[in-house]
């Protein structure tokens, strides 16, 4: 299964999202914070989407670390943390941003039993 992971802030519009879902290339699933599941932006993403509790990204291995998103969420990268979870499996893209949108791809077998928010 391959999963699109992403962290967007509140500023994050449709064009961003659509603009790295593109980038991301062809997926299975979107995996975001439950927080930010029913943000505007990503109304229409052309994706299933699974919605991560926030606790479930604390303690998450990610390739690359942000010192903000570590003290915030127990995570070094929100996309790739989500991307990881909704996989089951690893990064295959590292985080990458296009504007108030970031972006991870993880492929795995599919999400762990009890990820889903």
């Amino acid at each position: 299964m391959r999963v699109i992971g992403l962290g967007l802030n509140a500023s994050a519009d449709r064009a961003a999202v659509q603009a790295a879902l593109a980038a991301a290339g062809p997926a299975d699933l979107l995996a975001v914070l439950a927080a930010r599941a029913d943000h505007p932006a990503l109304e229409a993403p052309g994706l299933p989407l699974m919605a991560l509790p926030e606790a479930a990204l604390a303690g998450i291995a990610t390739p690359t670390q942000s010192p903000r998103i570590m003290a915030r969420f127990g995570c070094g990268s929100v996309a790739e943390a989500c991307a990881i979870i909704a996989s089951g499996g690893g990064i295959t893209h590292m985080r990458q941003t296009l504007g108030a949108v970031t972006w991870a791809v993880a492929e795995g077998p599919g999400p762990q039993k009890g990820s889903a928010g």
